[in-house]
């Protein structure tokens, strides 16, 4: 049995991971949770799944949990980075479900990876921003990292059973989102509930934004980089409407594996949490018989910038990866709180890393240091 300490368990990853709990309670057992917000279903979940510990955002989260919680069998309550860092470390977990938005993320992470955690990776923002590091401090404890992006989930699969040396290449499939085939023209007039509309996933809003600009695989080429140690060269981004094929790896012999499913984050999940072994689902298969067909095109840089400036994040690296992303977490706050249009998000980013002096080779703080300029900076434009 495992015993797992789930970071964001109220979100959308947090609560499919919970659902996979409870279809196995013979596999896992919940240690420690943590939610930002959400108390009442964080409440909920306590009382089923009976954690130890549990970290909120704050003090006040904590007093109104503390409230909501009945009976003798409470939890340790804890809050703050500090809590978060103690439940993503906690001792009675063998594994860690990494599912918190954003770079908050990343100390956690790195306390998972000291105490020696197994680590399944949600959190894209944790190797955007320190991927060296982050990968460095993995390979000293001895730990894994398995991904649960669905893409990247499929790339790791792929990958099972071949050798390093024979990838040629990685294509890296997205859905479009809601405006693929949308105008560029039209851009102007977009409005949030039309970038909430995501046509196949259902994700949480920050992350439903970033699909909507395509700022999700911006972030998800430059993980792979870190992931799969491979150039950002080897790396390219196809539409594929259907979200059929998950992603590919193509070969130096010309071979191409895809990875292909529903598409359910669960199946990606699951695996991150049992790999090696697989769990059944109890998922149905895609009906290929009716399916027209699978088609895949190339993405439009021009409506979607975002695949330009990761790109050009992952040629400048160093600091260069964590300013773009700090820039996009509050250009895409500052539109879900409806203070900027939607393509203000684009300039705001671009904005920020024309504005940046990149810092080669940076420590942890510099990258902090980084990740608060970029914030300060696009919050100075607004």
């Amino acid at each position: 049995m495992k015993n797992l300490s789930i970071l964001g368990s109220t979100g959308s990853i947090g609560t499919s991971a919970l659902d996979i709990v409870r279809m196995y309670p013979e596999h896992f057992k919940i240690s420690a949770l943590t939610a930002a917000r959400n108390m009442d279903l964080l409440a909920r979940q306590i009382g089923e799944f009976n954690p130890e510990l549990v970290a909120v955002l704050d003090k006040e989260k904590a007093f109104e949990l503390s409230k909501i919680l009945t009976g003798n069998n409470k939890p340790e309550i804890v809050f703050g980075e500090s809590g978060f860092i103690e439940a993503a470390s906690y001792k009675q977990s063998s594994t860690v479900l990494l599912a918190m938005v954003g770079a908050a993320g990343l100390k956690p992470a790195l306390a998972a990876i000291e105490a020696k955690k197994q680590i399944a990776l949600a959190n894209k923002e944790t190797l955007v921003m320190a991927g060296e590091i982050v990968m460095a401090k993995a390979k000293e404890n001895q730990i894994s990292i398995l991904p649960v992006d669905s893409e990247h989930s499929a790339i790791f699969q792929c990958l099972q059973g071949n050798q390093q040396k024979d990838l040629k290449k990685i294509f890296l499939t997205a859905s479009g989102g809601p405006f693929r085939e949308k105008s560029f023209k039209s851009f102007k007039d977009i409005t949030l509930k039309d970038a909430l509309n995501h046509p196949t996933w259902n994700m949480g809003n920050k992350i439903t934004i970033d699909s909507a600009t395509m700022m999700n695989k911006g972030l998800e080429i430059i993980e792979a980089v870190h992931l799969f140690n491979v150039s950002h060269e080897k790396i390219e981004v196809l539409i594929h409407p259907q979200s059929i094929v998950h992603s590919m790896v193509g070969y130096k012999d010309g071979s191409v594996m895809a990875q292909m499913g529903q598409p359910d984050m669960k199946a990606a999940i699951s695996y991150a949490l049992s790999e090696p072994d697989r769990l059944d689902l109890k998922m149905e298969f895609p009906s290929f018989t009716d399916i027209n067909s699978l088609s895949f095109e190339k993405p439009d840089t021009k409506k979607f910038p975002s695949l330009l400036f990761a790109f050009e994040a992952c040629r400048q690296k160093g600091t260069m990866p964590a300013v773009m992303n700090a820039a996009n977490e509050v250009s895409v706050e500052l539109f879900l709180n409806k203070h900027i249009e939607f393509l203000d998000i684009f300039k705001l980013i671009s904005k920020a890393m024309k504005d940046h002096t990149c810092i080669d080779n940076p420590d942890l703080s510099s990258i902090i240091k980084a990740d608060l300029w970029a914030r300060d900076k696009v919050r100075s434009q607004v």
